[in-house]
C-alpha cells in the first residue's frame, strides 16, 4: 500500500512538472509575442496648425474622423488630439497604429480620404513626427 502511495505521489509529482512547464511555455511564448507587437506599432505624433478662422469646421471635422476611425479600425489604437492652450489654432495627435498595415489601411479609408479633403484648405502646416515610445506597453488609463 505504502509503494502505491508513492507511485501515485510520484505520478501526481511529474503531471504537476510538466504542466508548469507548459504553462512556462506558453506564457513566455506569449511575452515575446507581446514584445513583436509593441514594437511594429507605429506610434506618431502629427502637429498641425489650422487657419484660425477655420478652427471649429477643422475641430467638427476631425472628431468625426477620429470616432469613426476608432469605431471600426481595429487597427488603429489610438487618435488623441491636444489643442494648445495659449494657440488654439495649434494641435498635436498622438496617433498609434497596431503595425504598418494597419496605418496605410487607415489613410486609404474612405472617411480619413472625406477627412483630407475636407480640412485641405484648412490646414496651415502639418509634422509628422516618427516617436519611439519610452514604454511601448504602457497602456493609458
Amino acid at each position: 500500500m505504502k509503494k502505491l502511495a508513492e507511485k501515485s505521489l510520484s505520478l501526481k509529482s511529474k503531471i504537476v512538472s510538466k504542466l508548469f512547464f507548459a504553462i512556462l511555455l506558453v506564457f513566455s511564448h506569449s511575452g515575446v509575442l507581446m514584445a513583436e507587437n509593441y514594437e511594429q506599432q507605429i506610434v506618431r505624433l502629427s502637429k498641425l496648425e489650422i487657419v484660425p478662422e477655420k478652427l471649429e469646421l477643422y475641430k467638427a471635422a476631425l472628431k468625426e474622423e477620429i470616432e469613426e476611425s476608432i469605431r471600426i479600425e481595429p487597427g488603429v489604437l489610438t487618435l488623441y488630439a491636444v489643442f494648445e492652450k495659449r494657440t488654439p489654432n495649434k494641435l498635436t495627435i498622438l496617433e498609434i497604429y497596431q503595425n504598418r498595415k494597419a496605418y496605410e489601411s487607415h489613410i486609404k479609408t474612405p472617411h480619413f480620404l472625406k477627412y483630407k479633403s475636407q480640412t485641405l484648405e484648412m490646414v496651415k502646416s502639418l509634422e509628422l513626427i516618427d516617436t519611439d515610445p519610452l514604454i511601448p506597453n504602457l497602456k493609458i488609463k
